[in-house]
């Protein structure tokens, strides 16, 4: 095959960040399916194609943003909503803790939010239910009799349309949050009893004044997580 232009390729994964923030700037459709269909090129095991997507703009994403946020307000319906699946370990250790809370006061210093300003931590976590107000929301939901193996295809799946959302000049941000309200979702968008969310992602147009936006998590050298072994 022919070499790719390597430095358009990195770049496109590299610029790769997660907005918390968006324009109201429409995203047309037809950009949207393109984007899917490259995105559908990942890889799966034996090809099964494990990945369901429901777009979701105007009035429809509006509508479960409301839903959630009115539940997410009420700590008493709150305590009623659980994730279905451990998206987190239950007990954190480092590396992982400490990597965890980097990226928390990282944001929230940007944010002017203090460690102890429990109420705004609370609504800055609130706005991944309006999807950071970008105009399409994505929720990725898998069928439940699948195995782990297509949970990892599934992951490809997604860095794929976050890379070919970069590639056509847009900005996304994968979102666990919204897995504790399943089964909102599952009602607002009719899925069948055997659909399971993965996760959701908002789609649009960066807010490039918005300073949440600013935010460049770090990485880890290579010499911390790869092993080379032989010549």
């Amino acid at each position: 095959m022919k070499p790719l232009d390597a430095a358009a390729v990195d770049a496109a994964i590299t610029g790769r960040r997660s907005i918390r923030a968006f324009l109201p700037t429409p995203v047309p459709k037809a950009v949207v399916e393109e984007i899917l269909e490259v995105a559908s090129r990942a890889p799966s095991g034996t090809n099964i194609q494990p990945w369901q997507v429901h777009v979701l703009m105007g009035a429809t994403r509006q509508r479960l943003s409301d839903r959630i946020l009115a539940i997410y307000a009420d700590p008493a319906q709150l305590a009623q909503h659980e994730r279905e699946y451990d998206y987190y370990p239950k007990e954190w250790t480092s590396p992982y803790l400490d990597r965890r809370r980097k990226v928390g006061w990282d944001l929230y210093g940007l944010l002017g939010i203090e460690k102890t300003d429990k109420a705004r931590m609370h609504d800055q976590h609130g706005r991944n239910y309006r999807f950071f107000d970008a105009p399409v929301g994505l929720i990725f939901t898998i069928d439940r009799s699948l195995a782990l193996g297509s949970w990892l295809d599934y992951g490809m799946f997604l860095q794929n349309i976050m890379v070919a959302a970069r590639a056509r000049g847009l900005d996304t941000c994968p979102q666990a949050a919204f897995t504790q309200f399943h089964r909102v979702i599952a009602e607002e968008l009719a899925l069948a009893p055997n659909q399971m969310v993965v996760c959701g992602m908002a789609l649009g147009h960066a807010d490039s004044d918005a300073v949440e936006n600013t935010l460049v998590t770090e990485r880890a050298p290579i010499s911390e997580f790869a092993r080379f072994h032989g010549e």
